[in-house]
């Protein structure tokens, strides 16, 4: 049998390209980050000189058009330094993807702007969010609240669907004096991801750049008479979302395990015995790995399939969009389980001692709490998929 040439073998996960120079950076920061609640005012502005805020969008507005892989294994890279950081920056990829996908061809002047200064985008749509639009004759003017808002405190622009009566979508420049960010995340995981509120005090958006927002969006999107800026603005943002959530899932698992083992193979249990001598220890050990092996393994082939597809202009089907969901959402709820052997295997002792582990753990736990890979929306709506009924979840 000829032995397949490693050179042109694909690897499952690659290193990081654009975010090489920022690593150290992110790593230095990372447990003030935590504890002010900030990120570093130096790390955001060096995300914004480099090209991280570039990777997901199409070279038609001046985007580095990098594949889903690549800009999983960014994120992968840079989720266990600083899971605040990934966070934002996992945000802003996908809802700008969105906002490319929702202005489309007619507003690519303006998207290039964006591109251009490395603008950074949020949105807040979780619960709590109503935000209303008087129409008038020169624009539009906002008025309401967005809650769940990711990055918002480091962000140039602010995306948000209004009227929910009949939903339109803008976007909103944070310059504007009358926009405001309430600091209201207050949660033990990604500390540093100003998930806030932000207040419309009554911004004036220009109405050329108000477009409707259609309940389902993806269906139109990947409707082939539709017209798109790109052939990846074709793919669903809500799934891409998913499977990029599920990389950085097994990624902070996966060096969650490596601190572990190199932690553990020295100390001394009760009675004088070593931790590396305890078969319950070999036991956990192997569990982990097979666990965060899967993990990795699934929600890469799926980013590897819809990089392909997108390559060959092939449109993408609700069930590509499921596959794409459910991938992201079982590399998380493998990744969770591995999370919880090494803490067992840390025992008491090993979180006495410190290191990354507590930060890692707690950062976690975010991820499947978050409502786009969150088990009960994908699976419910999947399974209604599976026995031919009509898929009801807007995103």
């Amino acid at each position: 049998m000829k032995k397949q040439n490693d050179a042109n073998r694909q690897p499952r996960v690659g290193d990081p390209i654009y975010s090489t120079n920022l690593l150290e950076l992110i790593k230095k920061q990372a447990s003030r980050a935590d504890s002010t609640r900030s990120l570093s005012k130096k790390l955001v502005a060096a995300i914004k000189k480099s090209d991280m805020l570039r990777l997901g969008a199409s070279s038609e507005i001046g985007g580095k058009n990098e594949t889903l892989v690549n800009i999983a294994n960014e994120l992968r890279a840079i989720t266990p330094l600083c899971t605040s950081t990934a966070w934002v920056i996992w945000n802003h990829t996908q809802l700008f993807h969105h906002t490319c996908a929702l202005l489309g061809p007619k507003h690519v002047e303006f998207l290039a702007e964006r591109v251009s200064n490395a603008d950074w985008f949020c949105q807040g749509a979780g619960a709590g969010t109503e935000v209303k639009g008087t129409r008038l004759k020169t624009g539009m003017r906002l008025n309401g609240v967005s809650a769940f808002a990711s990055g918002s405190r480091y962000a140039d622009w602010a995306a948000i669907i209004f009227n929910m009566h009949s939903p339109e979508f803008t976007v909103v420049d944070m310059k504007d004096p009358k926009m405001r960010v309430d600091p209201t995340w207050e949660a033990m995981s990604v500390r540093a991801s100003s998930t806030d509120h932000v207040y419309f005090d009554g911004p004036k958006v220009p109405l050329s750049r108000v477009v409707p927002m259609p309940f389902k969006d993806r269906e139109f999107h990947r409707n082939t008479k539709h017209p798109v800026i790109n052939q990846r603005y074709r793919e669903d943002w809500v799934a891409l979302s998913a499977m990029w959530l599920g990389a950085m899932a097994s990624g902070l698992a996966d060096a969650s395990f490596k601190e572990m083992t190199a932690g553990i193979k020295d100390r001394i249990a009760v009675f004088g015995t070593k931790m590396a001598d305890r078969q319950s220890i070999h036991l956990n050990l192997g569990r982990a790995r097979s666990l965060i092996n899967a993990a990795t393994d699934s929600v890469y082939s799926v980013l590897r399939e819809t990089d392909e597809r997108i390559a060959a202009s092939i449109a993408p089907t609700e069930q590509d969009y499921f596959r794409q969901n459910s991938a992201g959402m079982q590399a998380i709820l493998l990744s969770d389980e591995a999370m919880k052997l090494i803490q067992r295997v840390l025992g008491g002792n090993g979180l006495r001692e410190g290191g990354n582990f507590e930060r890692h753990f707690r950062d976690f736990q975010a991820m499947p709490l978050h409502i786009i890979p969150h088990t009960d929306r994908i699976t419910e709506q999947y399974g209604r998929l599976e026995l031919g009924l009509e898929t009801t979840n807007p995103f």
